[in-house]
């Protein structure tokens, strides 16, 4: 139960505080929008470390390499907790929007530091809407901003970390028609830390794992169709892998 009510006071006291220095942002920004939405990153990542150390939650990561630092690039990964934002946030080296569903725009604060940090809401169920929220995302590519989806569509309930439902396929737009390099993400044991034990927070170990890029342009005719396919197929090769690494091996 403490783990709960420090990240619950935790995250008030962020979002409550943090209303001046999004104001300010929003003024400075209009002069200087690249610094100050990188310090606006900077500090955000700090809360989520924060959160994770209140947690207690410990993080193996692994091929962190292979994320490019230099370039724009769509991030996607298997999804089982709330966590999962919280995580792979914190290791983004590049300003990052994350593409969330469209009911967390009534969420006051939180929804205007993610507008603030330009990810994007999607409506699953307006098919116009959702087009829209994706071409946005293909124009923040190329203005040089990384995006992160989780393609299941909602997040995973099943008692296997395996079992995931089909990757939808327009999820990966993004990367097509830009080109920009695809990180698959692969993450273990992080519903282990609140909805495994829901309401309460326990410490739980949980893995990261960025695969090799992907780069569409490279990919066979009959791969550039099923990209999601291709992707999920990636995620799942490297899920298989953490779940039989032993605890003996895994490193902070």
């Amino acid at each position: 139960m403490i783990r709960l009510v420090l990240v619950a006071v935790f995250l008030i006291l962020f979002l409550i505080l943090s209303i001046p220095v999004l104001l300010i942002s929003w003024l400075i920004g209009k002069r200087h929008p690249g610094a100050v939405d990188l310090l606006l990153l900077r500090n955000v990542q700090l809360a989520f470390k924060a959160i994770l150390l209140l947690s207690g939650t410990h993080l193996t990561v692994i091929g962190e390499e292979n994320v490019p630092t230099d370039t724009a690039v769509l991030y996607v990964g298997n999804h089982r907790s709330f966590f999962d934002i919280v995580i792979t946030y914190a290791r983004c080296p590049r300003l990052t929007g994350y593409v969330a569903k469209d009911s967390i725009k009534n969420v006051p604060l939180l929804s205007s530091w993610m507008t603030r940090l330009h990810c994007l809401f999607l409506n699953r169920d307006d098919i116009k809407e959702g087009l829209k929220t994706i071409l946005t995302g293909i124009e923040q590519i190329k203005q040089g901003i990384s995006m992160c989806i989780f393609p299941e569509g909602t997040r995973g309930t099943g008692a296997d970390e395996l079992d995931m439902p089909p990757f939808k396929e327009g999820s990966l737009k993004m990367a097509e028609k830009t080109g920009c390099p695809i990180i698959p993400m692969a993450l273990t044991g992080t519903a282990d830390i609140w909805e495994n034990h829901f309401p309460w927070i326990h410490s739980a170990h949980v893995t990261l794992q960025y695969g090799e890029p992907i780069y569409p342009k490279e990919l066979s005719k009959e791969e550039k169709k099923r990209l999601g396919n291709y992707t999920q197929r990636k995620i799942l090769d490297m899920l298989r892998q953490q779940l039989k690494l032993p605890q003996s091996q895994e490193t902070a």
